[in-house]
């Protein structure tokens, strides 16, 4: 099993680009603001050129993750532990399922259920301790969601 890296540079960028739209002012970023106790001046605040650095270098991270938690081949050949080549059992799920499960669809729908089981909790958890509203919970967890859906997609899809 090798890593597309490729899928996971592009899947590294979705939520950036998600980011852009979720966060305009014309979709959620008056209300996220408002929610967030953000202003314009904080926004001002802050080196741009790092942040966009770090938020690449982390989603790399979670793209290269969610390539793991989307495609089942991943799986098998951790429980091969590696030896690909001597394992009958990881040549027989390969024989019989290839490429399956390898689809956009697929990546999708575990992008979506590691949205919604991993990160709303914590999104969620945090957002209580910290006094913030259950509006700002949902855009920050719906932000994910969607994000985790496309890089899923991605990072699963692209054979």
């Amino acid at each position: 099993m090798e890593f597309n890296f490729l899928a996971i540079l592009v899947a590294a960028i979705t939520p950036i680009l998600i980011g852009f739209l979720w966060y305009n002012p014309k979709t959620f970023g008056n209300a996220w603001m408002r929610e967030a106790a953000m202003t314009p001046e904080k926004m001002k605040g802050g080196n741009m050129a790092i942040i966009f650095s770090l938020t690449l270098l982390l989603s790399f991270v979670l793209a290269f993750f969610l390539q793991q938690l989307t495609t089942h081949q991943m799986g098998a050949y951790s429980l091969a532990q590696g030896e690909l080549g001597e394992t009958a059992n990881y040549k027989a799920f390969m024989e019989e399922f290839k490429n399956e499960f390898r689809t956009f669809g697929h990546g999708a729908l575990h992008g979506v259920l590691a949205g919604v089981f991993l990160f709303f909790p914590v999104i969620a958890i945090n957002g209580m301790f910290e006094r913030k509203s259950w509006k700002y919970i949902f855009i920050n967890s719906g932000y994910w969601i969607v994000s985790l859906a496309i890089m899923g997609a991605i990072v699963c899809g692209w054979v």
